[in-house]
């Protein structure tokens, strides 16, 4: 049977593999983010397929248990936690021709675990966030969710995002890049390079993976004693670095969703600042629970111009599906993009979800949409 025949098939349920975990410093907030997920997708509707990747970058059959993926007493989730065996290994299909999905385990005859009709993938950071996952399955020509290779490649990078921001006229705060060459071959000029920035803009300054998310590997540094440390913190998780002035102002973030007849931006939330953090960092995040304002109190203008921005922010990066765009609210009144997330935290409690609840749309729904949309898009240059 071709792929084509069985994706349309009456006789079954449209098959989804929940691809989770990664190689990424972000692996336990993968873990969490798919669990919210398979509790939410319509069983009546869909058949599940759950898909971990361990740390060491093994795809391994998971138990379909949701309520192993949270974190507990502090206690980040893993893959390994939930692999159905310690050497199994999920093989996905390499050409277009084929959809099945096999599970080899050693010594044993390769069981087969039927077609899939599209991935989810919840994955964060490198080796599933950036395009790498994305291109694979173009590879092999199952749809998925969310961005394409390019997107994802760019919603990864922090500096060709802040370029491409800058191309399409959006405002961004000001940033230097230190590239792993610079630091290597010369780390005196590379640190008078940052010095400068900071005699142009001021301290404090952020030190940060240009290709890491949720705020994994990020230093605030007020002055050059702490540089160092910062650089070789943000270097532990990628080799170049971003350098950013701090933007004064509120923290404003606002989701699109692209529907049938394109895609809308949600109404924003704000984070605000959250007690014993200097900033909103992993912890503030996924730890201590800080929960943002949703809707954000903002006059009907601003929450105008922020949406439109989403949105725009959304196409000039080639985006598909979802995207958070997270944003300061400077103190004189003007936006300023700090990033998109091409797959946001998408628990029900996370800013990307709560929005668009408020908006109109529930997390069960959201999730159909998602991969409502995956399903209606063939794969293939966009």
């Amino acid at each position: 049977m071709s792929s084509e025949t069985s994706s349309q098939s009456p006789e079954r349920k449209p098959r989804v593999a929940v691809v989770f975990g990664g190689r990424s410093s972000e692996h336990a907030i993968s873990v969490v983010t798919a669990g919210a997920v398979l509790s939410a997708i319509d069983r009546s509707k869909y058949d599940v397929l759950p898909i971990g990747i361990t740390s060491d970058g093994r795809w391994a059959l998971t138990a379909d248990a949701p309520e192993r993926m949270a974190i507990a007493d502090r206690a980040l989730p893993s893959v390994e936690q939930l692999a159905e065996s310690p050497e199994g290994e999920v093989l996905l299909p390499v050409a277009p021709s084929s959809r099945e999905v096999v599970y080899s385990e050693p010594g044993a005859v390769p069981k087969a675990l039927g077609e899939v009709d599209v991935v989810f993938p919840m994955l964060h950071g490198p080796y599933g966030e950036d395009g790498t996952l994305q291109g694979m399955l173009e590879l092999a020509g199952i749809p998925y969710v969310g961005a394409g290779v390019l997107a994802s490649a760019v919603g990864q990078d922090k500096e060709y995002m802040k370029r491409i921001f800058i191309s399409y006229g959006l405002p961004v705060g000001p940033y230097e890049v230190i590239r792993p060459r610079e630091w290597q071959n010369d780390p005196s000029a590379a640190r008078r390079k940052i010095v400068d920035f900071a005699g142009e803009h001021g301290w404090p300054l952020f030190i940060k993976p240009a290709r890491a998310g949720s705020s994994i590997g990020i230093t605030k540094v007020d002055d050059l004693s702490g540089l160092d440390e910062a650089i070789a913190e943000a270097q532990r998780h990628d080799p170049k670095i971003l350098v950013e002035a701090l933007v004064r102002g509120r923290e404003i973030e606002c989701g699109v969703l692209e529907f049938e007849d394109g895609p809308r931006a949600s109404v924003p939330a704000e984070i605000p600042p959250v007690a014993a953090h200097d900033f909103y960092d992993f912890e503030a995040k996924y730890i201590d629970s800080a929960s943002g304002i949703v809707p954000a109190p903002l006059s009907e203008e601003q929450t105008r111009r922020v949406r439109e921005l989403a949105v725009q922010a959304f196409e000039a990066t080639s985006c598909e599906g979802l995207v958070r765009a997270d944003f300061f609210l400077t103190e004189e009144g003007e936006f300023v993009i700090n990033e998109i997330n091409t797959m946001p935290g998408f628990t029900p409690i996370s800013m990307y979800p709560r929005m668009w609840q408020e908006t109109g749309v529930s997390y069960p729904e959201l999730v159909d949409r998602l991969i409502q949309a995956a399903l209606r898009r063939s794969t293939g240059l966009r």
